[in-house]
């Protein structure tokens, strides 16, 4: 017993930034930008709370489920970047939605949302839930420098869910860290103690590129074959992979050595959205879908890497 996906939903700002708007905040150009990383605009909050991105894509994943809030077993939220250490996001969002079961938060950067989709894998193969709700929610835009073109022009904010259901459709996973915090780092500054001496770093994304580069491309390349061989697959057969949005340049290195996968198979949204985070992954899940691209019985693979070091990859069969 794994689940199936039963319905996914996704969120993001009404507010744009554009390149163009960007160039005259830190030295940079639209060309730089889409030449670098890919992005030519991203959405940014302006009055919404990670809250409220989260609420409302687990409220459209919901009603793409056709399950209602009271219904769910449990809540499984994947961030960096909650409102409140506590309450956390899942709490947040059980409130809101109305929902009566355990919810708790997950940490784990950009492969947030596949982490949680395997620890909500241990609860069905135990029989302990029927209805699930991962979501995942990011406000990326209030940890970054703003005169740090290195970071400020990769990241946006946005949210995406999913709800699972008993099935058999979870055909295989790869989870891996890397403990450290030399290539990238989110320092927390509290502060507050009078008797803590030590000096603590600004909180905000501090991030060695090409460190990064070498280690997003090897994991993603070595993660999606290794399920792959795991679920009994072959790239021919794989209908779509949704890599995790950080960078053009990693995805279209993966799939150069990934031969075995058509190229034109691994979805990008990154132009439109930037950076989200763990949300990435699951806003381009519902993207993909809401265009049709998925039919029952399609095999999904699903790749992510960022902070921790930290990656993860699964293969997950359609069933919508």
């Amino acid at each position: 017993m794994s689940f199936q996906i039963l319905g996914v939903g996704s969120f993001v700002p009404e507010k744009v930034v554009t390149n163009d708007e960007l160039s005259r905040m830190v030295e940079t150009s639209d060309e730089w930008i889409v030449k670098r990383i890919g992005v030519k605009q991203r959405h940014v909050c302006t009055t919404e709370t990670v809250t409220d991105l989260g609420v409302e894509a687990s409220k459209r994943a919901l009603e793409d489920a056709g399950v209602k809030a009271e219904e769910l077993d449990l809540i499984i939220a994947a961030t960096i970047s909650a409102d409140t250490i506590s309450p956390g996001l899942a709490g947040m969002v059980q409130n809101r939605l109305g929902a009566h079961c355990p919810a708790f938060d997950m940490n784990v950067a950009c492969p947030g949302f596949l982490f949680a989709l395997d620890v909500a894998a241990g609860f069905f193969a135990r029989k302990t839930v029927k209805k699930v709700l991962v979501v995942s929610a990011e406000r990326m835009s209030g940890l970054l420098d703003w005169g740090d073109r290195g970071t400020c022009c990769i990241f946006g904010d946005g949210a995406g869910a999913a709800v699972l259901g008993e099935g058999d459709a979870y055909l295989a996973s790869e989870l891996h860290t890397q403990g450290g915090d030399d290539i990238i780092s989110i320092p927390a500054k509290w502060d507050n103690s009078p008797f803590y001496n030590h000096e603590l770093p600004k909180n905000v994304v501090h991030m060695e590129g090409q460190a990064t580069y070498k280690f997003a491309v090897t994991s993603m390349v070595n993660d999606i074959r290794s399920v792959m061989e795991k679920a009994g697959i072959t790239g021919e057969q794989v209908k779509a992979v949704i890599p995790h949005q950080a960078n053009y340049r990693i995805i279209n290195e993966a799939r150069r050595r990934l031969p075995e996968i058509q190229p034109e198979r691994f979805l990008i949204n990154i132009e439109q959205y930037g950076n989200t985070s763990s949300a990435s992954e699951p806003i381009l899940l519902d993207e993909a879908y809401r265009k049709g691209m998925f039919q029952k019985g399609d095999y999904i693979v699903l790749s992510a890497f960022g902070g921790g070091l930290s990656s993860a990859s699964c293969v997950v069969r359609w069933t919508k």
